[in-house]
């Protein structure tokens, strides 16, 4: 049976349909993300979901019995309330059952004790009287500080917190809306564990690829007003949609071929119109019909960076520099060059220094100690991620242009109204105040102010917050083919692999280390780091430290017989476990597989994870052995 089911269902804001007739169906067990442009209603179709928004027309069907618990978008507030208050607020109604039977527990009244049996029955039903151990439960599961104040959390502990409230529900359904925004990469990698550890079934929205790719079972994508299913994950869904666009732009030209034709047969002389067919006239008014409620695709933004002259070859240099935070050092001894034309990243906890670091490379800050030297002919354009630069009550044609008409592009006039236009702001939209607009709206109008600015240098500070997947795409690509110099500092794992050249990863305790490539090479040139390193020394080392030595040999000797086997048999291993893995990837991926038995599902699904983390390991330890044989 499924979870939840629409059927022809529509929502409409005056006269903007944003669902149109849709039909949808979860099962159990099935991790669903939910895709589409900013704007294409996203958001208002989990609302439904969740019982805040009722739909204009058709039927929204739920399971009787169902739990659905939502992890906010929001952050909780950073106030006095205890951590383990705020995980049981997710279990308001069961508390006021509890509180309302406590203070009928001492009357005798036959109105009270008929009050008290029904009491008595609904928490019996809601496992009520298990309230304090079920919160106990996710506190240790979620490794959250159950007698902190939410003010004494960060941002990535308060979202814990949250999931723990959503978890605390023991859910049916879960609904996730941009779960990861302003998470950092390590929050992010134990959300997704959370998340796969998870038996019910889970609607997410997500602008983070990697993190759909890896959670999702199917992909559903909202798209003019109608919804359509893609088994499989992102990288699945990319080729399923490139199939369905070059169909549906085949499916049009046929069409709009054939009303080519009839328009000019019934445009004809008189004589052709005293033979006309009445039913071939019918059929052309239908045509023409039909071509008026065909709602064209969404056009992606489009925009291009203003250029600028050359900066000097070397950007900025540092040379032993160290700074300290209210009395914490967050940067020790960081010597490093940028030259023109690195693209860097930046990544690391919240709070470990990123954007003090930005500031101290673009000479907005003198360090404690140490020596920064800037290069000549810099021009430097920033991208905030707090919209420090937006001014929420003016327009966006203020904001970007200051309300001249037209902008400067490369050298060219351009009307601001055009120019808005390729970051998917009609004309209407660009003349409303910023405060009304969404996030992904307000990263638009940002980026729309930033590429108007002449920069060989860009500092974009969270960039990818809030934008639509198509709308990332398109900044990737118009960053690879940017020439000048980029600073990046971003959470999104697949973004720094795509775009950056270099990595600058806070390790803690002030090391700033810099790697070759993104997010991916550092993961793997951090493992191999970590393996070298594994030499405890004799007398300070523990026993298990010891065993570890003499299991592994030194760099520069020749692999044990039995080490030398286990990595002669690994290729093969890694084969198989591959083939396995594929094997359970389309058996899940298949358009019928949730319609079987929900044990049966399960059973399967546990055994993909379970297949992922062996390939996993198995991966790992074949680098690691490579890595010993390397410094033989």
């Amino acid at each position: 049976m499924p979870l939840i089911k629409f059927d022809e269902l529509c929502v409409s804001f005056g006269t903007r349909t944003l669902l149109d007739h849709v039909n949808l169906q979860i099962e159990p067990g099935e991790r669903v993300a939910l895709v589409g442009l900013n704007g294409a209603g996203k958001s208002t179709l989990l609302k439904v979901v969740s019982g805040y928004q009722h739909p204009d027309a058709g039927q929204y069907w739920q399971d009787p019995a169902i739990r659905i618990a939502e992890l906010p978008q929001m952050l909780p507030a950073a106030d006095e309330r205890r951590v383990e208050d705020v995980v049981m607020s997710g279990l308001a109604e069961v508390v006021r059952l509890r509180n309302e039977y406590e203070a009928l527990a001492n009357s005798h009244d036959q109105a009270s004790l008929a009050q008290l049996e029904t009491l008595q029955h609904e928490l019996e039903a809601r496992d009520g009287w298990h309230l304090e151990q079920r919160v106990e439960t996710i506190l240790n599961r979620l490794s959250l500080p159950g007698d902190k104040t939410m003010a004494e959390l960060s941002g990535g502990w308060r979202r814990r917190a949250a999931l723990g409230a959503a978890l605390v529900q023991a859910p049916d359904l879960l609904l996730l809306d941009e779960p990861t925004n302003h998470l950092d990469i390590e929050t992010i990698e134990w959300l997704e564990e959370q998340i796969l550890a998870f038996r019910g079934g889970v609607l997410f929205i997500s602008h983070d690829r990697a993190l759909v790719d890896r959670l999702a079972t199917r992909i559903i994508e909202l798209d003019r007003g109608h919804l359509s299913s893609f088994p499989g994950n992102y990288s699945k869904y990319l080729e399923q949609k490139e199939a369905q666009l070059q169909e549906e732009e085949r499916r049009n030209a046929e069409f709009d071929k054939k009303l080519a034709q009839e328009e000019k047969w019934i445009r004809q002389g008189i004589k052709a119109r005293r033979t006309r067919n009445e039913g071939r006239v019918r059929a052309l008014k239908k045509l023409r019909e039909e071509r008026g409620e065909r709602r064209e695709r969404q056009g992606a933004a489009q925009f291009n960076l203003e250029d600028a002259s050359k900066s000097g070859k070397l950007v900025v240099e540092l040379e032993h520099v160290s700074h300290a935070y209210e009395g914490q050092t967050i940067i020790q001894d960081l010597t490093l060059a940028i030259q023109r034309g690195d693209r860097v990243g930046l990544i690391g906890p919240n709070g470990a220094g990123k954007s003090t670091l930005l500031k101290i490379l673009l000479g907005e800050l003198q360090p404690d100690q140490g020596k920064v030297r800037l290069g000549t002919k810099l021009e430097v354009a920033y991208f905030d991620q707090l919209r420090g630069q937006l001014d929420p009550e003016k327009t966006i044609i203020d904001n970007v242009s200051g309300g001249r008409e037209s902008i400067t592009i490369n050298g060219r006039d351009r009307h601001i109204i055009s120019y808005l236009q390729d970051f998917l702001f009609s004309p209407e939209r660009a003349r409303t105040p910023v405060k009304a607009l969404s996030g992904g709206e307000c990263n638009r109008v940002m980026l729309a102010r930033l590429f108007s600015q002449p920069a060989n240098m860009l500092v974009l500070d969270e960039p990818t917050n809030d934008l639509d997947m198509e709308t990332l795409e398109l900044l990737e690509e118009i960053l690879l083919s940017y020439e000048g110099t980029l600073l990046l500092v971003s959470h999104d794992r697949r973004f720094l692999d795509n775009v950056v050249t270099s990595t600058l990863a806070f390790e803690g305790e002030g090391r700033v280390s810099e790697y070759v490539g993104g997010y991916q090479d550092w993961l793997r040139q951090r493992r191999v780091a970590a393996t070298a390193s594994v030499k405890p020394a004799g007398s300070e080392a523990s026993e298990a430290a010891r065993q570890a030595k003499a299991d592994k040999p030194k760099a520069g000797r020749k692999l044990s017989y039995k080490l030398q086997r286990e990595l002669d048999a690994l290729p093969a291993q890694m084969e198989e476990a591959e083939a396995l893995l594929e094997a359970l990837q389309a058996e899940t991926s298949a358009a019928d597989f949730y319609s079987q038995d929900h044990a049966h599902v399960t059973e399967r699904l546990e055994a993909l994870s379970a297949q992922e983390l062996k390939l996993e390991a198995l991966m790992e330890r074949w680098v690691e052995l490579e890595e010993m044989q390397a410094g033989s």
